[in-house]
């Protein structure tokens, strides 16, 4: 088991190559929760993750030990960032077997670095066996994202860092996927801090290690499905877990919608730009799932920052339609001259600006004479929405909403 002396050692290997990451005050969030928020941003560092951290440690352990031939490692995308920056600075081989569903921007993010990458398996578990076989047949030194106790030292010193700004915090709030984040995290917290709780989040879709912390032994899942894929792990892993079981006070879950609100949330009203499993712990924040008396100082890790662009704007137009700042309608008109210049004209009316438009009269779906007049609109607000649903129905238009 490590402690909290390791962690220190880890902390002195990396200090001069790791950012000291922001830890700033979140006054919307403390206003809307009625705690003291603060977010420690991981996303801001070099590699856009905290994953850096361990990685940096395993592989300058290595070199002190001067036993490395070659890395090889298996990730979703940031542990092989961490991975490949690593080896890349100390000049060493890597190798990175990634999921064939990594989105590109992580991949090409490894192969910037310098790193070989190779695509195997539908999910991180799959990846992981692969790159563990491929390690042996090579003679390489394979690093664990989460279960190795240096990856997990690395991680510790997050929590260093942020008692180094705040020793009187009465709460962490840490994403969990394999574990080896928080791991690190309540060694270090317990040891300096033992009142701070330590409260655990990870995504619904991927719900082993929150099931197996319930339970109190460990539990797999046959998948996982979550947009937060850096926490995307479907197995549980005994090592982790036992850390978490001794150290983390209480886990809760954040469900698609809520680590989507909280991306845009970030993004709009923080300026800051985290992917899934970087929002986990503001959606719990957002949605009431943290308990702790009003007033509590606590610290949220943005894990994070390389989210798919692919993905963040499908969270954006899913965000407008949620908070009625954009509608989506398919009205059909009859199909006669003046018939669209009616309905638009009702629209410039109520202020209701188009963003996208399509008219489409040779749909076999359409009664012969009608139009479908398919319109992206921006809104001003639920009621904005409801007088243009008003003024439609008096203007005798039969229409559709799209959701």
């Amino acid at each position: 088991m490590l402690d909290l002396n390791t962690i220190k050692k880890a902390y002195t290997r990396i200090t001069d190559v790791v950012y000291h990451t922001p830890l700033t005050y979140a006054p919307m969030l403390s206003k809307m929760s009625g705690y003291e928020v603060y977010l420690k941003k991981e996303n801001l560092q070099r590699t856009g993750a905290f994953k850096l951290r361990g990685a940096f440690n395993k592989i300058a352990t290595l070199v002190e030990e001067d036993s490395q031939k070659g890395v090889v490692a298996a990730s979703a995308g940031n542990h092989a960032q961490g991975v490949a920056f690593s080896a890349r600075y100390f000049e060493i081989e890597a190798t990175i077997v990634m999921p064939e569903t990594t989105p590109l921007t992580k991949v090409q993010g490894v192969k910037d670095f310098g790193a070989n990458v190779i695509l195997h398996g539908s999910n991180y578990d799959e990846a992981y066996l692969y790159a563990v076989t491929f390690a042996q047949e090579n003679d390489y030194t394979f690093v664990h994202p989460f279960t190795d106790d240096e990856v997990i030292s690395g991680q510790g010193t997050v929590t260093l860092e942020i008692f180094e700004e705040l020793d009187d915090l009465d709460a962490l709030v840490v994403p969990v996927g394999g574990g080896g984040l928080i791991s690190g995290m309540s060694v270090a917290s317990k040891a300096l801090r033992p009142e701070c709780k330590v409260i655990a989040v990870s995504a619904a879709g991927a719900p082993a290690m929150k099931m197996s912390f319930d339970q109190r032994t460990a539990i797999d899942t046959i998948s996982v499905k979550t947009i937060a894929d850096g926490i995307a792990v479907r197995d549980t892993w005994t090592k982790t877990l036992d850390y978490i079981l001794e150290y983390v006070d209480s886990f809760e879950s954040a469900c698609e919608d809520e680590i989507a609100s909280a991306i845009l949330f970030l993004l709009e009203k923080q300026k800051v730009l985290v992917e899934g499993a970087g929002a986990v712990g503001v959606a719990a924040l957002m949605h009431g799932k943290i308990d702790l008396p009003k007033g509590s100082k606590i610290a949220i890790v943005l894990s994070g920052g390389n989210i798919d662009v692919t993905m963040l704007s499908l969270i954006i137009e899913k965000g407008l339609m949620k908070t009625f700042r954009k509608m989506k309608l398919l009205v059909i008109l009859v199909d006669k001259p003046g018939a669209l210049q009616l309905f638009t004209k009702i629209l410039t009316d109520i202020s209701a600006n188009i963003v996208q438009i399509g008219y489409d009269r040779t749909s076999t779906d359409l009664e012969f004479g009608d139009a479908h007049v398919s319109v992206s609109l921006e809104t001003k607000g639920i009621e904005h929405q409801e007088e243009i649903r008003k003024k439609l129905k008096e203007g005798g238009f039969s229409y559709k909403e799209e959701h």
